[in-house]
């Protein structure tokens, strides 16, 4: 999928329509900012998506996030036009501000323990970054996968929301996207196969042909070419 050029500093603020529609301030290569995507997609909520340069953030962003993070979600259609930050409480959001297309389950106790199992993902991104950024080793990784895969197993449908994707399937996805780029770092370490994760392999192949999941994804070779930028001048229009 293609994008618009991440904007800088010094660029000036991109004049949208003034439809009403939420406002998506995003990195295109940002697994949190990718979060809000899919629940954006998931939902049906037309919106407008605007890329930032995080090493150069423009001067302008600080309007629609004052925390200079992204995602953020600029309300404008609501009372004095606020931003939402942090990806699990947009698609929390999300989900409950439009009613159709429930992410999350109706009943508490699985919502919660959803939301717990989500959480459980940082695991695996620390261990994720560990290798990506700083040349370590998986130790850590294939125990917090393993977590998944056994929890896929333990509930018995092709997805973890049901027979469809829903919030956890949306929010863990972002690292399983990216997991496949390890090959390129890892080579013959490289341990993500259908004989090990008997459940998770059919979901990932279930999950890449998602329409929601097309609709912002990124191949592994795009991945790892950003990823081979980011120590030094990261390229964030490489799809753009």
């Amino acid at each position: 999928m293609s994008a618009g050029k991440h904007l800088a500093k010094g660029s000036t603020k991109p004049a949208l329509p003034d439809d009403g529609v939420p406002r998506l301030y995003s990195m295109r290569f940002c697994p949190y900012a990718q979060r809000a995507h899919l629940a954006l997609k998931a939902k049906k909520v037309p919106h407008h998506s605007v890329y930032i340069n995080l090493t150069e953030k423009p001067e302008w962003l600080v309007e629609v996030s004052p925390l200079l993070k992204v995602p953020a979600l600029h309300l404008v259609a609501e009372k004095d036009q606020p931003s939402l930050i942090e990806s699990l409480i947009i698609a929390e959001y999300l989900d409950e501000k439009y009613a159709h297309n429930p992410l999350l389950p109706k009943d508490p106790l699985q919502r919660a323990q959803d939301k717990i199992l989500v959480e459980r993902i940082n695991v695996a991104f620390s261990a994720f970054w560990h290798i990506v950024m700083e040349d370590g080793n998986a130790v850590n990784l294939w125990p917090a996968i393993y977590t998944f895969e056994t929890e896929l197993a333990k509930r018995g449908t092709s997805y973890f929301s049901g027979d469809k994707p829903g919030y956890v399937d949306y929010m863990i996805w972002p690292l399983f996207e990216r997991l496949s780029i390890l090959q390129f770092r890892m080579k013959e370490e490289y341990n993500l196969n259908m004989q090990r994760y008997v459940k998770l392999s059919p979901w990932i192949d279930l999950m890449t042909k998602d329409e929601v999941v097309q609709s912002h994804f990124v191949s592994p070779e795009h991945h790892w070419e950003y990823f081979r930028t980011i120590k030094t001048n990261p390229n964030y229009d490489i799809l753009a």
